[in-house]
């Protein structure tokens, strides 16, 4: 028993501080010299679905990019979506920029975003695809970056959010679950070679979309992500993220839409990667809390080395947050603790069915379940 508590205590508590190390080495250390042969224009895809608080702010970051040539695609599924007046207002006042709006729906997946960007794709002047969603701010050297990522062994180029911008204390749960909890290990993945795709970028060469069956092939799954990385994959190419992550504002949140977001992204990995979401139940310090006390309750330990425990596990994620430039306050340290009190609970609800709800629109595997009008998440 002495053995199998130790496992516990040691395993994932060496993973975490792995993972961590990982990521936070990509912001600390300096990038690989390289500068691709050549900078090609490039398509900028956006779908726009309803308003959020910091749309005006992410969909302008489109038309500020230190790139030398690329276009902008925005793309809504009715002429009445809330963001459609926003858009033609920012491209009436960006003239120098080629952008336009398209308005429209081709319902050929399941996945109403991927229906948004039929048009979008099929109207693009380049080969080179940026679809990015509207809630992501665009650094100037965005594109810049996206394109340097880029190998000769690539098959596509994303990189998940970091939030940022937390309003109030679920917004820093929010950015908790993002940051020192997704985005550290997906970058720790990406570090070992095995990157995954998420769907805030996606930076796709046409000929691997079409290959892959084009974006009717990414809707195979609950979310392109996941389609996204195994249509890679299965022609022998890698998913690579750009080295550092880019912004999502979070603003304030409600409990019950972390709930919701984080229980829909949950569902989408059990679909997807079933054996790699098994796993997940141990991210979290339960398993080692638990391999601690079965240590104590044989040999008698002082109760100190649980809090010296749980010091040392989010010492390791505040000192990723802080490197990384992320929210790491006070509060921000808290809301790690909230996570990882929902964690469990988001995994054994993960389990209770396999639908999912997307901006009014209910999914499950193979296809849509109704479609409800109403404002966006």
């Amino acid at each position: 028993m002495l053995i199998a508590f130790s496992l516990l205590i040691l395993v994932p508590l060496a993973i975490h501080l792995a993972s961590a190390a990982l990521a936070g080495w990509r912001y600390v250390a300096p990038g690989p010299k390289y500068e691709p042969r050549e900078k090609p224009f490039l398509s900028l895809i956006r779908p726009v679905c309803g308003l959020d608080s910091f749309d005006e702010e992410t969909l302008r970051s489109s038309f500020r990019q230190a790139y030398p040539s690329y276009e902008v695609i925005f793309c809504a599924a009715r002429e009445e979506d809330a963001a459609v007046p926003l858009v033609r207002r920012l491209i009436a006042e960006h003239p120098h920029v080629a952008a336009r709006l398209l308005i429209g729906e081709q319902r050929l997946t399941g996945n109403p975003k991927l229906n948004n960007l039929f048009k979008g794709v099929a109207a693009a002047r380049s080969d080179a695809l940026v679809m990015t969603d509207s809630n992501l701010l665009l650094d100037r050297d965005y594109l810049s970056r996206l394109v340097a990522t880029w190998r000769d062994d690539t098959g596509l180029v994303s990189a998940p959010p970091a939030g940022s911008r937390p309003e109030n204390f679920w917004g820093a749960v929010e950015c908790a679950f993002l940051n020192s909890s997704q985005g550290r290990w997906q970058l720790a993945a990406d570090s070992l070679g095995i990157g995954f795709a998420q769907g805030k970028t996606l930076f796709w060469k046409r000929a691997v979309l079409e290959a892959g069956g084009g974006l009717e092939g990414l809707g195979r799954n609950l979310a392109e992500d996941v389609a996204s990385t195994k249509m890679v994959r299965a022609q022998g190419l890698k998913v690579r993220l750009a080295r550092r992550l880019f912004c999502q504002p979070i603003g304030a949140r409600k409990p019950r839409a972390v709930w919701d977001r984080q229980l829909r992204w949950s569902r989408v990995r059990r679909d997807g990667f079933p054996g790699l979401f098994l796993g997940e139940i141990a991210q979290g310090p339960l398993l080692p809390l638990i391999g601690l006390m079965g240590v104590m309750s044989m040999f008698g330990t002082s109760l100190w080395t649980l809090p010296a425990l749980l010091g040392m596990w989010y010492a390791a994620e505040w000192a990723l947050c802080r490197v990384a430039g992320w929210p790491a306050g006070p509060r921000d340290v808290a809301a790690m603790l909230v996570r990882d009190l929902l964690l469990p609970a988001i995994w054994v609800a993960t389990w209770a069915g396999r639908d999912i709800s997307w901006r009014g629109t209910d999914m499950a595997p193979g296809g849509p379940l109704k479609t409800a009008a109403g404002p966006a998440e």
